[in-house]
């Protein structure tokens, strides 16, 4: 079985506004429905465990109900960090052959880009989508820029970020320590990178955008459309 953790658990701080962005309206769904949605159609996830702020857990039933959303099970409250909401969605899976891990703002991911991720993390143990990167990257020192870096061999970490539930689990036994050195940990892949472990990289779709602003929302709704839309 293959369980996905769907990480909504931050408060929006740089969104602004009441309302956490994982549950503004995105072409008549909560921008965390339409990201489930795309779970709900991927073939090789059998299981969706969701992570929200404490105080939505207990209302988000309604909301899987109205919109029928049969894989998710169980809604579990988020830590401090994004990384300590993922493990606490990992203490929720009892067992598992491959963990998926997703934003729940990355609403635009398709259910072929997650059968893809997990095809290949199933057979080497861990893979993360990716993306191109357009712009020229700079190295900067304080205002003075050092230098160009090559893209070549560059690309954006994008979710879902597939591996062996073992080796995920494994990757987390350190996080209080980790976080304690005061490290960022911005991604699961960080974490498994630190074991050695081998990752594979799957090219996907720079249309697979965070939500962290208003601009990007507008942009999802226009994205979202012109999928649905589409023949």
């Amino acid at each position: 079985m293959n369980v996905a953790i769907v990480v909504a658990g931050g408060r929006g701080t740089r969104f602004g506004g009441d309302r956490p962005k994982q549950f503004l309206e995105l072409n008549g769904a909560p921008v965390i429905v339409q990201t489930l949605k795309q779970f709900e159609r991927a073939s090789e996830i059998q299981k969706v465990v969701v992570v929200l702020p404490a105080a939505e857990t207990a209302g988000f039933q309604s909301l899987i109900e109205k919109f029928d959303l049969k894989k998710v099970s169980p809604v579990i409250a988020g830590g401090e960090t994004r990384a300590q909401s993922v493990r606490n969605g990992l203490m929720a899976i009892n067992e598992a052959d491959v963990v998926a891990v997703h934003d729940g703002v990355r609403p635009l991911v398709t259910p072929q880009e997650i059968d893809q991720v997990l095809h290949k993390a199933c057979e080497h143990g861990a893979a993360v989508l990716v993306a191109q990167v357009g712009d020229t990257i700079k190295e900067i020192e304080g205002e003075q820029v050092k230098g160009t870096v090559p893209r070549k061999n560059l690309r954006r970490a994008l979710t879902p970020q597939c591996f062996r539930f073992e080796l995920l689990r494994r990757a987390y036994e350190g996080l209080t320590e980790i976080e304690s050195a005061g490290i960022e940990v911005t991604d699961d892949s960080f974490l498994v990178e630190r074991l050695g472990a081998k990752i594979m990289a799957v090219e996907g779709s720079g249309r697979n955008i965070k939500i962290t602003t208003e601009e990007d929302l507008l942009a999802a709704e226009f994205l979202l459309k012109s999928v649905v839309s589409s023949p």
